[in-house]
């Protein structure tokens, strides 16, 4: 009789990239496979290794398809629930955990979800960049030309309360500069990074409205609930949050106001696939539309093709377009974006993609602070 499988070491990779680190995790087990996740936390990368160490004691010996037990080991056995730090190590593990039983069962993962909902997978561009409106035009019209049918730009700067008229009108100017550059047909998404007050928020969006936004993201800070529901009443586009909120027990309150139109849960900020598709089920319930949040590697984009595949309010998938310039080194087997903007199913066993991990260490972990932003008089500004 085979011995039962165990997880039998916890690695940790951390990779520069710019002026942060992509973190990975990765689970060997006693039959010999590993298996792969993503725990980037942009300016926490200690914290976020720290925590996985946390977790090693739980993990060795235990049986690695076991994922929601082990998940709820994880979350309810800490007195502590939660927060963005441990979630973000714990989503390495499951989404890893999820790739192990995979290439057990020679699957990709969205097959162990219950199957794919859709044939192929809409992407849209986290871009363009620039500073000017010419140069944001520039580069909106060079990411239709890769494929992209869709992108977002956030326009706007560090905005204190309600000193940003210029702010508004400079930011509006930027998206009309995109619009004009790629015609009426590709899609734009607008995200505030919460810099500007509710209020402004709202002489936003009027002014967006008439460019065809298809939604407007993180308006205001997010974590008052009242004010973000009040802004998204008045809102002409529908509102879009998520990347700050964690797992599923921050989005009750915002679904029962019947105000947000997209919710945008991150794997990794989540807690994993399992917890954000649980995020998604309680979007669907309230006819909200879900498009997952992703910043970051290769790793989390094709864990979230996997997630996309399977959730029937999915609307379309955010990829960073400035990537790495590793990515082809370090990721391996890494997805391509057709001429249409979509990406096809993951086909290969598990979440089809592998670390080089001799390219890996050619591009050693940043240390630092993120960027800063400041006002004009000095005072700490929302980045």
């Amino acid at each position: 009789m085979a011995r039962p499988t165990k997880i039998t070491r916890v690695r940790t990779v951390a990779v520069g990239a710019g002026w942060r680190n992509y973190l990975y995790v990765l689970l060997d087990t006693s039959d010999g496979l590993t298996g792969l996740g993503e725990a980037s936390l942009g300016g926490q990368t200690n914290a976020v290794l720290g925590a996985i160490k946390d977790l090693e004691p739980l993990l060795l010996g235990a049986d690695p398809s076991r994922i929601e037990h082990l998940w709820q080991q994880a979350y309810r056995h800490a007195f502590w629930h939660g927060g963005v730090t441990f979630l973000s190590a714990l989503a390495g593990v499951e989404v890893a955990l999820w790739d192990i039983k995979g290439k057990a069962l020679g699957v990709p993962i969205h097959r162990l979800l219950g199957g794919p909902v859709r044939d192929r997978i809409r992407a849209y561009a986290n871009g363009p960049r620039g500073e000017t409106p010419e140069e944001l035009a520039h580069s909106a019209a060079d990411i239709v030309d890769r494929g992209f049918s869709a992108l977002k730009l956030a326009p706007f700067e560090a905005t204190p309360m309600l000193a940003g008229k210029r702010v508004v009108d400079a930011g509006v100017a930027k998206v009309r500069a995109v619009r004009d550059a790629v015609g009426p047909d590709v899609e734009i998404m607008v995200d505030a990074h919460g810099r500007l007050s509710p209020a402004l928020a709202v002489r936003a969006a009027e002014a967006l409205a008439p460019l065809g936004i298809m939604f407007f993201e993180e308006p205001c800070l997010p974590e008052h609930v009242p004010a973000l529901t009040r802004l998204a009443r008045k809102s002409p586009i529908p509102i879009a949050v998520g990347e700050r909120h964690y797992s599923r027990w921050a989005y009750p309150e915002l679904l029962a106001s019947r105000t947000i139109g997209v919710l945008q849960p991150d794997i990794v900020q989540s807690g994993g696939l399992g917890e954000a598709r649980k995020v998604a089920a309680l979007a669907e319930m309230h006819f909200v539309a879900v498009a997952p949040h992703n910043p970051w590697s290769w790793v989390n984009t094709v864990a979230s093709l996997h997630l996309d595949a399977v959730i029937p309010n999915f609307l379309i998938q955010e990829i960073i377009t400035d990537t790495e310039p590793w990515k082809d080194e370090v990721v391996v087997n890494a997805p391509a974006i057709d001429a249409d903007g979509y990406f096809t199913l993951p086909a290969t066993p598990g979440l089809g993609i592998e670390l080089d991990l001799e390219a890996a260490k050619r591009f050693p972990p940043v240390t630092g602070r993120p960027p800063a932003l400041w006002h004009d008089d000095g005072a700490v500004a929302d980045w």
